[in-house]
């Protein structure tokens, strides 16, 4: 008998402690905050599972149909052109631009006097709002002759190219200007890791010899690889819901070229009042950078700890 009162008896102990150290006035205290944060955060992802169960055009009443949506999306003859010109982008994106601020963060830390007026420059395209500069650049890629990427090819001898108009040149052009706007930020990101790069190691690495290249592949890299691979999944994860580029650079021309899968969704919700069949593919959409995440945790996991 004695046994069983026991463990009772401590717990009313460790609940009177708690109570008696303020654990019930911190719980209170938080409580607000908790349910606030559910409520914007998980709160819209509940409705999104709800709603793409349902056809909705946020007028009328909502119907429940099940997995209809999900069989519509999936069967929706611009869903594999639209995967694949996602994917198109996220390896053009991570092949050609996820280098670029690495190696501009590495240039910038070698330059002793000079480092802070790149370091401006460089984040300067993160400063122009996104939709100034696609208009910009538009303006930069005009077709003809006298356009101004057009004009530059012309002191080479090369013939002006089609740019946004070219099924062939359109996402490659959409993916130069997205290097260009988001590699600043990027970059100063790099800057801050590199800081925590130890100087003696480079010190010893130049009493060995290394030049800059050198001491690049066996240090710097080296030392902050758990953030390039932080990065490279970023990128991967925003890559793959590329949108404001697609849509204003060509609304998914030409001849779907460079329709996306969120530009496919935003067609559903704002184009077709389908609102259900535009929150299937969301979800779909989402699991799959999910499942992308997890994999690629697991890949990495080894590198990234040796």
């Amino acid at each position: 008998m004695a046994l069983s009162i026991r463990p009772n008896a401590q717990s009313r102990r460790g609940v009177l402690t708690w109570y008696r150290s303020g654990g019930l006035s911190a719980v209170l205290f938080a409580l607000p905050l908790v349910l606030i944060f559910l409520y914007f955060s998980w709160g819209p992802i509940v409705r999104g599972l709800v709603l793409s169960f349902q056809k909705n055009n946020l007028v009328t009443t909502p119907e429940w149909v099940g997995w209809s949506n999900f069989s519509y999306v999936l069967t929706d003859p611009q869903l594999p052109q639209a995967t694949l010109n996602t994917l198109y982008f996220a390896a053009l994106a991570l092949v050609f631009g996820f280098p670029v601020p690495l190696f501009l963060a590495v240039f910038i830390s070698e330059l002793r006097s000079t480092g802070w007026l790149y370091n401006v420059l460089s984040y300067l395209p993160a400063v122009v709002p996104p939709v100034a500069a696609i208009l910009l650049w538009k303006f930069f890629y005009d077709p003809s002759a006298t356009g101004v990427f057009n004009t530059m090819l012309g002191w080479f001898g090369i013939d002006p190219l089609s740019w946004l108009n070219s099924p062939n040149l359109a996402m490659p052009a959409i993916v130069l200007e997205a290097t260009w706007a988001g590699a600043g930020a990027t970059a100063i990101i790099y800057l801050a890791a590199l800081t925590g790069v130890r100087t003696e190691l480079y010190e010893a690495a130049e009493l060995d010899g290394a030049g800059i290249w050198s001491r690049v592949w066996h240090v710097t890299l080296p030392q902050i690889r758990g953030i390039i691979l932080i990065m490279m999944l970023l990128q991967l994860i925003g890559t793959f819901q590329v949108f404001t580029e697609p849509f204003l650079f060509t609304g998914g021309g030409p001849n779907n070229a460079t329709t996306t899968i969120l530009l496919l969704i935003y067609r559903y919700a704002f184009v077709n009042g389908d609102f259900g069949a535009a929150t299937a593919l969301s979800v779909l959409l989402a699991g799959v950078l999910c499942v992308l995440s997890v994999v690629y945790h697991f890949l990495t996991r080894r590198w990234s700890t040796t």
